[in-house]
């Protein structure tokens, strides 16, 4: 065998008949085949619908009983403003469980998300063609959308090996499913809203980190997208209105924390655009988030109000253990500005 180790990465959301295709293709040309789930820290989305846990379960249901003991399924976490610290985790991943150096990586370079496949130069490169073109977005979409099963088996079924047909069909009589089709039907036609515009729109929006005596505020979302879901206090910006004033507003609005203005103004330490093209279900989103740092001393006072149904100040140890509990991106914009303190 040319390779002890082989490394396939992606998030398998869900893994399809390709993806199970490629890694019988690399247990014959190594003796350990690693595959890193990524997206293993985010809350259960639309566009994450699957725990590591679930899509494991479904990789070695797929694949021969005589490879299982070949096969290491391991969490990828997303580092969305840091490709350095998301390399490394895979070096450290890898090299965890790799008993030599000798060490491939597998994927198909389909377009410029498939950057990640020359970051580890280290490594020799065993690049794949896209079979049948299959794509796991497209069995979401058909996933979410179709009102019966059988109309999904006339569309997309046939993509999926025959144990992962029968897990998402058995997922779909849990309630985790009927919130995801609620959440599929809510983007759906929020992006619908905006067919008729002349390009596709770009969202603004606003948000406020506040620190204060070893605490983060968060709220919890109301409604989807990811209703239950922690989140920083913000939302869009209005159309007369500078950033700045904008995330004050949403604070206030959101929390109804008892700090004066001048007082919330003033303890504005920085401030950081976050423009991930995938950050938003909704869309293209760029948000610009401020963070606060308020004196030390006894918490405010917050209530939940309008788009948030709780206010709360987080611990910043309790929130390290919440990342698959934050909406979007917001878990990445307050480790950002912690790095600030």
């Amino acid at each position: 065998m040319k390779h002890h180790t082989v490394v396939f990465v992606g998030r398998f959301q869900p893994p399809h008949r390709a993806h199970i295709q490629i890694m019988e293709r690399a247990l014959e040309h190594c003796q350990q085949l690693v595959v890193l789930c990524g997206s293993a820290n985010q809350p259960r989305t639309i566009k994450n619908p699957f725990t590591v846990a679930e899509r494991e379960e479904m990789i070695m249901a797929s694949l021969p009983d005589n490879l299982h003991n070949r096969v290491v399924v391991l969490p990828l976490h997303d580092k969305t403003y840091n490709d350095q610290q998301w390399a490394l985790q895979v070096q450290e991943k890898v090299t965890s469980v790799a008993e030599t150096d000798s060490i491939a990586i597998i994927g198909h370079a389909k377009d410029e998300t498939s950057y990640y496949l020359n970051m580890f130069p280290q490594w020799d490169l065993i690049d794949v063609t896209n079979i049948d073109d299959i794509h796991a977005s497209d069995i979401r979409d058909a996933y979410f959308k179709e009102d019966s099963w059988d109309e999904f088996d006339s569309t997309i079924g046939s993509y999926l090996p025959c144990a992962i047909h029968d897990y998402l069909q058995a997922f779909t009589l849990r309630p985790e499913f009927e919130d995801l089709v609620s959440e599929y039907a809510f983007i759906r036609e929020y992006r619908a809203a905006w067919d008729d515009a002349p390009y596709a729109p770009t969202f603004v929006t606003v948000d406020a980190v506040v620190i204060q005596s070893g605490h983060v505020l968060l709220v919890r979302r109301r409604a989807n997208p990811g209703k239950n879901l922690y989140a920083i206090p913000g939302g869009f910006l209005d159309h007369n209105e500078r950033t700045v004033d904008g995330a004050i507003r949403e604070l206030r609005e959101e929390t109804k924390i008892k700090v004066p203005i001048p007082v919330l103004r003033g303890s504005i330490k920085s401030s950081e655009v976050f423009d991930h093209p995938n950050r938003s279900l909704r869309g293209r989103t760029i948000t610009h988030a401020c963070l606060i740092e308020l004196p030390p001393g006894e918490l405010p006072k917050v209530k939940g109000s309008d788009d948030a149904d709780k206010a709360k100040w987080i611990p910043l140890n309790v929130l390290q253990r919440m990342e698959d509990q934050l909406f979007e991106d917001h878990f990445h914009i307050i480790q950002h500005f912690l790095g600030e303190i």
